[in-house]
């Protein structure tokens, strides 16, 4: 974040503080790492007109908006410092203070499973020490991603070919041959249009959003790992809202994860959109599909378990893959 961007949100901090448990409604700052009105932004901007309703006079969450405000890979060190009390970050963009975070798109698990099986409180631990926040949700456990390009490949061999990344692609990109390169969302399409890069990684959904459907020729199947992007709150933050407060919140939560039921039908009509905008599948069929997703699987917990030898083990033993 540069200077200009941080003293703007310090002022946003000074004049909109968090009221003290106290008082009669509690005023928490958001952003989101995506764009505003985006695929991946959209169900959180719902969660805030829900916590808004429900909450009037409890809770109030004062909407500072994306990456605007925030760029998205300083989201995470934004909620650690409360700079924000909540956020809307995919693990992907915080990996540099929480590198299990990259584990976290292998477990496909629904979330109500999660909180039984005790992956969430260990996630939640996880959070509570490395980013002083409190795990509220998490969505989008079954959406898949893929790699798009927009130069034919015979075999799945990403050699010779530049793929925007994250650390969600990044070791499967390279294991495959390709040259990784990372950039922010908003600068895939202007890096597709001057041949920076030949493709990306990006899920199902939500190409259409951002324009990229411009530059996009093809889709790589198979679909592989799991979105999940979650609602961060500070942890200060949260341990001084009172009990009623923190209901709200947790309420709206369950409310949000269930949302991820609207998800089967948006990708079927996603695909559908694909196809008749002229975005081709490149299926190679069942063993290279199953070589791949294998490999995929491989390189990605053998990378988290070298940057987090002692939990990473943990992490994968509750994903159950």
């Amino acid at each position: 974040m540069n200077v200009k961007q941080l003293a703007a949100l310090s002022l946003v901090a000074a004049t909109i503080p968090l009221a003290p448990a106290c008082a009669q409604e509690a005023t928490l700052r958001a952003v989101t790492s995506f764009a505003e009105g985006t695929q991946f932004s959209r169900n959180f901007e719902r969660f805030i007109e829900r916590v808004n309703s429900q909450g009037k006079g409890v809770v109030k969450i004062n909407y500072i908006g994306g990456p605007r405000a925030v760029p998205p890979f300083e989201v995470g060190n934004a909620v650690r410092t409360r700079v924000v009390d909540i956020a809307n970050v995919t693990g992907a963009f915080y990996t540099n203070l929480m590198p299990e975070a990259d584990g976290f798109k292998l477990i496909g698990k629904p979330m109500s499973e999660q909180r039984k099986n005790g992956t969430w409180d260990f996630i939640n631990q996880l959070h509570n020490q490395k980013l002083n926040a409190w795990y509220l949700a998490r969505q989008f456990h079954n959406v898949p991603f893929h790699i798009y390009l927009n130069k034919k490949i015979d075999k799945l061999d990403f050699s010779g070919l530049k793929i925007r990344v994250t650390p969600v692609y990044r070791d499967i990109v390279q294991a495959r041959g390709g040259t990784p390169v990372t950039t922010a969302p908003g600068e895939v399409y202007t890096a597709l249009e001057r041949g920076v890069v030949d493709g990306y990684g990006w899920p199902i959904t939500g190409i259409f959003d951002l324009g990229w459907e411009k530059a996009t020729k093809f889709r790589v199947e198979p679909a592989f790992y799991s979105v999940e992007v979650n609602v961060l709150v500070n942890l200060d933050a949260w341990k001084g809202l009172n009990d009623a407060q923190r209901r709200v919140l947790t309420e709206a939560a369950a409310w949000l994860e269930a949302l991820d039921g609207e998800n089967v039908a948006a990708i079927k009509a996603e695909r559908e959109r694909q196809a008749k905008a002229g975005i081709a599948a490149l299926d190679f069929g069942p063993a290279e599909a199953k070589a791949f997703l294998k490999q995929a699987d491989d390189v990605a917990w053998k990378s988290v378990i070298a940057r987090a030898p002692e939990t990473g083990p943990k992490l994968r033993q509750l994903s159950g893959n």
